[in-house]
């Protein structure tokens, strides 16, 4: 804390309020409401421009629904966006989930989204709860706020403002560097698929590989603590992941998997594949099992199953438009080019290297944004120790 500064908490020196939700069984509440109502979950953004649900003078009269004036100061109190903090650019009413700090002729909005932006994580820390955080609104009325005069809460703005502009657009020219990085991979895969189609004969994938679903046991059959006698179930829905493992009884008929067969994501994120796990895997998945090695090279088709070739041929054929899925039968009538086994692996040589220069740089690329993460985080610090001037701002 800075010398001379004068600290008090948020409570003694602001106003502060949380919303309600009326009650979603009564449709007077609303339909045809003219009034915005705005969700936690909708505190992502500095400036809150607005929201999707809007509720009835009924429902607001009858809820602890309360409407906070323009730049009114948010701060998500519960879930995923706890700690998430915003400026609302409009009269809007809010749930329970949101805390609202008034205007006031002592701070502006933008000093006091930047502190809390500056407390975010000690914030959360203070959640309590597991899967869904809960903030409450007393410990965010117990945050201490330098209590300085406006001039200077005006020239950390600024600064701020400034810093954080180009910090924000030296992200975004990372950011689009990575899609590019992640586009010309892909079109590589394409142009390399597409002209092995050209010059070598195709094949339906269902010819060269074996293709089958998993199962799901009864969950009353899950078992979560790791036994001898158990197999592991992956529950898999973005990738395979430990934090998916449960254990059902051997007793179960399940389908199984061995490490240098390839499970291919067949719901939702349908495409993904990975292989090198063994057990048990469920209906959410697909296995692919090479016939024959000396036709089919292992890291080739490891190389084929995900590519965004096989990927585009999968989302058309999807079987759902809002989450897409695919059915065995999908996947073995897709056309392959299987050229020579020599061929193939320097196919599949040529991807990797290009693939690892892609990840790389795509890697390298991620580091400088958070690097930039950091930076912001350690001019907040700054500005709120009272260390924070236009020539640090800009060095």
């Amino acid at each position: 804390m800075r010398d001379g500064w004068k600290y008090d908490e948020l409570g003694n020196l602001c106003k502060t309020g949380a919303g309600g939700t009326p009650l979603k069984s009564k449709m007077e509440n609303y339909e045809n409401g003219t009034i915005p109502w705005l969700r936690s979950g909708e505190v992502n953004n500095r400036n809150i421009i607005d929201c999707k649900i809007k509720i009835t003078e009924i429902g607001l009269n009858n809820s602890s629904a309360k409407l906070f004036p323009p730049r009114t100061v948010l701060i998500a109190m519960y879930g995923a966006t706890a700690g998430q903090v915003g400026i609302l650019n409009f009269e809007c009413s809010t749930n329970q989930a949101v805390c609202g700090i008034l205007p006031n002729e002592n701070f502006i909005p933008e000093f006091l989204y930047y502190k809390f932006l500056e407390g975010q994580d000690a914030l959360i820390k203070q959640a309590v709860g597991g899967a869904q955080p809960n903030i409450s609104q007393a410990k965010i009325k117990k945050t201490l706020i330098p209590n300085i005069p406006l001039p200077e809460q005006k020239q950390i703005v600024a600064i701020l403002d400034q810093a954080f502009a180009a910090i924000n657009q030296a992200k975004a020219n990372i950011e689009k560097n990575i899609q590019n990085a992640k586009e010309l991979l892909d079109s590589y895969f394409l142009k390399v698929f597409k002209d092995n189609a050209k010059n070598t004969k195709q094949v339906e994938l269902g010819e060269v590989v074996n293709l089958s679903r998993g199962h799901n046991p009864p969950k009353s059959k899950f078992i979560y603590e790791n036994k001898k006698d158990y197999v592991r179930f992956y529950q898999i829905r973005d990738g395979w992941s430990d934090k998916y493992k449960v254990y059902v009884p051997n007793s179960e008929k399940l389908h199984k998997v061995e490490p240098n067969e390839i499970l291919m994501v067949a719901y939702r994120h349908i495409g993904r594949a990975f292989r090198g796990v063994s057990g048990a895997f469920n209906v959410a998945l697909c296995k692919i099992s090479n016939k024959d090695i000396t036709i089919l090279d292992d890291d080739y088709l490891f190389e084929l199953v995900p590519s965004p070739y096989i990927k585009g041929e999968l989302l058309k054929r999807s079987e759902r438009s809002l989450i897409p899925s695919m059915s065995v039968k999908h996947l073995e009538k897709i056309l392959i080019p299987l050229p020579p086994i020599e061929r193939q692996i320097e196919i599949r040589k040529s991807i990797s290297k290009i693939k690892e220069q892609s990840n790389n740089l795509i890697d390298s690329l991620e580091k400088k944004l958070q690097n930039l993460e950091e930076l912001k985080k350690s001019l907040l610090q700054k500005a709120f120790a009272g260390e924070l001037n236009q020539a640090k701002a800009t060095a």
